[in-house]
């Protein structure tokens, strides 16, 4: 009977000792060496684990949002003893870093905020044409990291004729039921971007890759369509322009293959025909332009179209064939019957006839290399 009951007994303080031993043990206090605070102090629990009921007690001020500073060791203990916090283990920790956490909203972010506010309202277009600059200079702007909201725009005033903006945003705020307000002022202005000229050019230069730059140009500045940067490159000028000049499409031409007082190939083609011969442009033209030359010979002004370089054909001749390279003769006729050729030039030119008269028009007279006929 006694054996049964020391038996028991000792069962039950086997099982007793373990619990009694769990609630004697207390987790010592533990400092940590970097630390993120979200508000504007740093409270105990945040710089130690397991700070019982001491952890809500503020004991530093915390850094600026987004900034990180640093606390020694030494001068973290005697505020945490002061506090009645002791017994903390700091290990080979030298000192603590401490990170307030924030929202940084960059520049860039708030511009696209306004313009996307003011797109397609007050006459405006798209957001990514509107250019926003504000009264005061801002750079990248810090919230506490409880304002997680999207901005919000409450209150959009423009006037179209200044540019000017008044827009105020709210930020919902984890922390607290009234949203975080902000308020914005500065100019919102349409722009384009168009091709600006980098130096001075005149009419009768080819625009190069050099000669033109990209810029965003106020709108208004531009009346017309303006032009690409690829569309001016070998490009001419309708008029003489100044560097900084932007260029729109109504500013470019193709460049002049012909030029006033130049000497040009005229030509004359029908099918089965290929006459050319020498004249003097009298007003430039680019291709497929229509200009006058005149003829030295018969001093007699003609009407052509621009098909090449220093090459003009007369109105009325076929376009059905390609047109070859211009010569000075037909390669089809012998070097004895280029006088002839040139007769027969000439009188077309002069008196442009149809073309069952040119057929007719001296042209038997022309000795046309043949292969000589088989004998039967």
């Amino acid at each position: 009977m006694i054996r049964t009951t020391l038996a028991t007994i000792s069962a039950l303080l086997a099982l007793a000792l373990p619990a009694a031993a769990a609630d004697d043990f207390i987790a010592a206090p533990t400092l940590r060496a970097s630390v993120s605070v979200t508000s504007d102090v740093v409270r105990v629990g945040d710089l130690i684990d397991n700070a019982g009921s001491a952890a809500l007690i503020p004991v530093y001020r915390s850094p600026d949002l987004g900034t990180t500073g640093t606390l020694a060791v030494a001068q973290v203990l005697s505020v945490l003893r002061a506090k009645q916090v002791i017994g903390v283990m700091t290990g080979d920790i030298k000192e603590v870093q401490v990170t307030r956490l924030a929202r940084t909203l960059v520049s860039k972010d708030l511009e696209a905020a306004v313009a996307s506010t003011l797109e397609r309202r007050f006459g405006l277009g798209d957001a990514a044409n509107i250019t926003v600059t504000f009264d005061r200079g801002i750079s990248d702007m810090r919230l506490d990291a409880s304002n997680t909201g999207a901005l919000q725009p409450v209150s959009t005033r423009y006037d179209a004729r200044s540019g000017r903006f008044d827009v105020a945003f709210e930020i919902n705020n984890d922390n607290n039921p009234a949203p975080t307000k902000l308020r914005f002022t500065g100019t919102a202005i349409e722009t384009v971007e168009v091709a600006v000229l980098t130096r001075d050019i005149d009419r009768t230069e080819l625009l190069k890759s050099s000669d033109v730059s990209l810029e965003r140009r106020p709108k208004a500045e531009v009346t017309g369509e303006p032009a690409s940067r690829d569309r001016t490159v070998g490009m001419q000028l309708r008029r003489p322009m100044r560097a900084g000049m932007p260029i729109r499409v109504a500013d470019i031409v193709k460049p002049d293959f012909v030029v006033r007082d130049q000497t040009v190939t005229i030509i004359y083609q029908v099918p089965g025909l290929y006459l050319t011969t020498r004249g003097k442009a009298i007003e430039s033209g680019a291709e497929g332009d229509t200009v006058s030359v005149l003829n030295p010979q018969s001093k007699r002004t003609l009407t052509g179209v621009v098909t090449g370089r220093g090459q003009v054909t007369v109105q009325g001749a076929s376009q059905s064939a390609p047109m070859a390279p211009a010569v000075e003769q037909t390669s089809s006729l012998k070097r004895d019957d280029v006088p002839a050729a040139a007769a027969l030039a000439q009188s077309l030119i002069q008196a442009p006839a149809s073309p069952a008269q040119i057929a007719q028009a001296q042209i038997p007279q022309v000795r046309v290399s043949q292969a000589p006929a088989k004998s039967e």
